[in-house]
């Protein structure tokens, strides 16, 4: 069983930047695609940034390319999103997911083991 850990989260004005970070445990999920969802209105959640297992592909949602960057080192086990140019419509709980591909994936019905989330709020 994967534990993930997310921390990072916190209020933060417009325009301003903020790190969450996500560390998994229990077991390892170096072969394993990651990533972050957010809830979203009609739908269980919604990807908000995904990487493939080796970091080597990434993957964004429309609202946020160009203001956030996922990471995570080859076949590591933490992952992180650096989040820039925050809008207060980013202002979400955002889960960490560990999926049970080794690919990039977007939808949530391919997420092994969810995080218990970070709230992140954005101020205007």
């Amino acid at each position: 069983q994967v534990q993930l850990a997310e921390s990072g989260g916190g209020l933060v004005q417009a325009g301003g930047s903020l790190r969450l970070s996500c560390a998994a445990s229990g077991r390892t999920v170096s072969n394993n695609g990651m990533g972050w969802f957010r809830p979203a209105p009609g739908k269980e959640r919604e990807f908000v940034a995904v990487t493939s297992w080796d970091g080597g592909t990434t993957r964004y949602a429309e609202s946020v390319k160009g203001r956030f960057t996922i990471s995570r080192q080859k076949a590591g086990n933490t992952v992180y999103l650096q989040r820039n140019s925050l809008k207060p419509e980013d202002t979400a709980v955002y889960y960490c997911a560990a999926s049970r591909r080794a690919l990039a994936s977007t939808t949530p019905v391919d997420v092994a083991s969810w995080g218990q989330g970070t709230q992140v709020t954005g101020s205007s």
